[in-house]
């Protein structure tokens, strides 16, 4: 089952943020994920944003989006995540295709 990845981030201290940012396409592209979201523009439709962005990236199941997040490649950028931002993130999954 499909399974997603959603971020919403604060920065902190932007630069290690940038630092992080620079380095993930690399580290994201053998995962075998998508990057659907990465809007530091979002536009509120209700409630209140306290964030800076929101990032959703795609996989094919849950298995597949620990491997990412736990490889050792996103272990090491995610130093300047972790340096650079706070984060809320969620692991949701998808719903079934219809027949």
């Amino acid at each position: 089952m499909t399974v997603y990845v959603i971020a919403q981030v604060k920065f902190t201290r932007e630069e290690y943020y940038r630092r992080y940012q620079a380095r993930f396409a690399d580290v994201f592209k053998p995962s075998g994920g998508r990057l659907l979201v990465a809007d530091e523009k979002p536009k509120v439709l209700d409630g209140e944003w306290t964030r800076d962005k929101v990032v959703v990236m795609e996989f094919s199941d849950e298995p597949e989006a620990k491997r990412f997040l736990d490889s050792p490649a996103y272990q090491e950028i995610s130093r300047d995540r972790i340096a650079g931002a706070e984060v809320l993130s969620l692991l949701v999954k998808g719903l079934p295709s219809p027949l």
